[in-house]
């Protein structure tokens, strides 16, 4: 097999270690293209490709971290990942396992970790890597590494809800909600939503919204309704979609380009809450990004 074919057999993987490492699909392929480059200049070929390839990326992922925590520092509003509608690696018998680990609400545990940390967690949790291999990778003792560890697993615990729903049952009422939406079912909508549940916004201060943050079910149904009647007028489509191994979906515009993109996350037989991202910036690999800004413009002037 040729250095290009082992890679290219590895690609999802590493991409997958970088993605629930950085939670940024553009950051992650630019890991995965540094890869290859370290990769192809090695003049030896090292002994095993997957070890020597999961090793750089996430080292090159730990150090994107590390610059991207600064930036995600002066973010205006929510920071969110972007939006993965499909996730190259597959492994069926984890399957269940895998979708978890990268969602939205999982995504956002993580950065309450470390780089490090954060690094150890999804080697060691997500894909069941040794610590012998760990600590190779980041270069600390296998000792530091079961601490880090277990340090991450402490913090991720702690904030992972104390129940969840079953996946046929989750993506029935997910149909339920958006098929709702689409009909402009607003007491359809209101219905489904939990007393407590939150609608949040990453606009990132690039794509239109009006806060970063609605609570309760009062509230978020009067944005729902809102939202409803805005995206009908400007003739948008919804394209019910799993996004990060959650039902979402991808709204876009009569043109086809995308204005933002939801996740749901739903227990208990309720919608506890809604992601929304319509940052511009992060919607690009998903195809051409609508102007946010210009449709919200077309709606208001049909209201007139």
């Amino acid at each position: 097999m040729t250095r290009a074919m082992e890679f290219e057999e590895l690609r999802p993987l590493l991409f997958s270690i970088s993605y629930r490492i950085l939670g940024s699909v553009s950051e992650a392929e630019d890991a995965v293209q540094e890869t290859w480059l370290r990769f192809e200049s090695t003049p030896k070929p090292p002994r095993s490709a997957k070890a020597f390839l999961s090793a750089v990326v996430t080292r090159i992922s730990i150090d994107v971290l590390r610059s991207a925590r600064v930036r995600r520092e002066q973010y205006v509003g929510p920071w969110f990942p972007e939006p993965l509608v499909t996730d190259p690696y597959q492994d069926p018998e984890r399957s269940a396992e895998l979708a978890d680990s990268v969602s939205m609400a999982s995504l956002l545990l993580l950065e309450r970790l470390s780089p490090l940390e954060r690094a150890v967690f999804v080697l060691r949790e997500v894909f069941g890597f040794g610590f012998a291999e760990i600590a190779s990778v980041v270069g600390r003792t296998e000792t530091a590494c079961r601490q880090l560890a277990v340090r991450a697993r402490r913090h991720v615990d702690a904030g992972r809800p104390r129940f969840d729903a079953d996946r046929t049952e989750r993506d029935a009422l997910a149909g339920r909600f958006l098929e709702a939406f689409r009909e402009g079912d607003v007491r359809g909508l209101t219905e489904l939503l939990a007393g407590d549940v939150q609608l949040v916004g990453d606009g990132g201060g690039k794509g239109p919204q009006w806060a970063d943050r609605y609570l309760g079910a009062r509230s978020v149904a009067r944005v729902l309704t809102v939202l409803v009647e805005l995206f009908a007028r400007i003739g948008a489509r919804l394209e019910p979609h799993e996004v990060n191994g959650r039902p979402g979906a991808i709204f876009r515009d009569r043109d086809g380009k995308v204005l933002n993109v939801w996740t749901l996350e739903i227990a208990d037989g309720q919608v506890q809450t809604i992601h929304a991202v319509s940052n511009p910036d992060k919607l690009g690999h998903l195809g051409p990004v609508a102007d946010g800004w210009a449709a919200l413009r077309e709606a208001r002037r049909s209201l007139r």
